[in-house]
């Protein structure tokens, strides 16, 4: 890293981009005589270096070494979800003290809907930050395979929408934490245990209603009208609460993919006048600290930490930084149950 008026008097491959009105990655490519890049390009990016005194042989060099300090905390879904959500909150708070704790500052980015694509792949391009750590649970979001073509190295919190090669993930078990989940309402005695689950266009929702559907099935236990999807808010996890009821009044638990959902589901169990747990027994997803522990009752949940997820994003980040291979690959965290009183 050159020293701050060692770089100032010195120009850099972002001042030659510039000049040339090119991008920063157009402008290295130019100059390291990159077959791709057209003529019109090349010829402006060397007119911009000779005008401005940058010595080409520095490019390669300074692509390695320039380091802008910073990355991107992408999270690819309707700013109103994201703010609502308490589980995206801690993924921010977490990924904001994980990234100084390692001297890099944090640059946060909504990404919703195809304007902001391009924007956010813009300013990714544009060597503003040296990596970005994402989050795109929809397996329709265009953002993951649109981030492979960068040279910025990119590493995904979840599932990388519906790209599964070549992509660095840290995901959690969410099928096991189904699992778990549902193989402990059994081992109470429960024997119609409903599901309320999240969105299927998100992998993570999808993979735990199909652990609540294998944990039933080997148990001999039936599924059939018992699950009902819903979007992961308040509101969703009561109205598919309210359905259930209607449509199966004889159902004794419910495994909720969310936390915020079992609150809604909670909700709806007592203005149906049904006691949680001894006539419904209810548990959720994520253990929430601020969420699970004041609901009434207290939530039973699957447990995982955003802050462990954030914390193996930013070590295998800052290896891929330092220029080490990294195969990409799925690293997958472990969850665990933690026993309140709704189970």
């Amino acid at each position: 890293m050159t020293a701050h008026g060692n770089h100032e008097s010195r120009p850099t491959l972002e001042d030659v981009a510039a000049f040339a009105g090119v991008s920063r990655s157009t402008a290295s490519r130019a100059l390291n005589d990159d077959p791709n890049v057209s003529a019109r390009a090349r010829e402006a990016v060397r007119a911009a270096a000779a005008d401005l005194g940058y010595s080409p042989n520095q490019a390669a060099r300074s692509l390695v070494t320039r380091r802008t300090g910073a990355v991107a905390v992408v999270l690819s879904e309707p700013e109103e979800v994201l703010l609502g959500d308490p589980y995206r909150t801690a993924v921010m708070r977490a990924g904001y003290r994980e990234l100084a704790a390692n001297g890099i500052q944090m640059v946060l980015m909504f990404c919703d809907g195809r304007d902001d694509l391009t924007r956010t792949l813009r300013f990714l391009e544009g060597g503003h930050v040296d990596g970005a750590l994402v989050f795109a649970p929809h397996q329709a979001d265009p953002l993951p395979r649109a981030l492979r073509l960068l040279r910025v190295p990119v590493v995904f919190g979840g599932p990388a929408g519906g790209v599964a090669r070549g992509v660095h993930v840290i995901d959690f078990d969410n099928e096991s934490g189904a699992r778990l989940a549902v193989e402990h309402l059994v081992g109470l005695g429960r024997r119609r245990i409903a599901t309320v689950a999240g969105p299927q266009d998100q992998t993570a929702a999808v993979h735990r209603l199909a652990g609540w559907r294998k944990t039933l099935a080997d148990a001999g236990l039936e599924t059939s009208g018992l699950a009902e999807e819903a979007d992961f808010t308040l509101d969703g996890g009561r109205v598919a609460m309210d359905r259930l009821l209607a449509r199966r009044p004889d159902l004794d638990a419910v495994f909720v993919a969310s936390d915020v959902m079992a609150a809604g589901v909670l909700q709806a169990l007592g203005a149906a006048g049904r006691a949680v747990p001894s006539d419904v027994a209810v548990v959720g997803f994520d253990d929430h600290p601020a969420l699970a522990a004041a609901t009434n009752p207290p939530l039973t949940t699957v447990h995982q930490d955003p802050a462990a997820q954030v914390r193996q994003m930013v070590a295998t980040l800052t290896t891929l930084l330092a220029g080490e291979a990294l195969r990409p690959r799925r690293q997958v965290l472990p969850v665990s149950l933690t026993r309140r009183e709704s189970a």
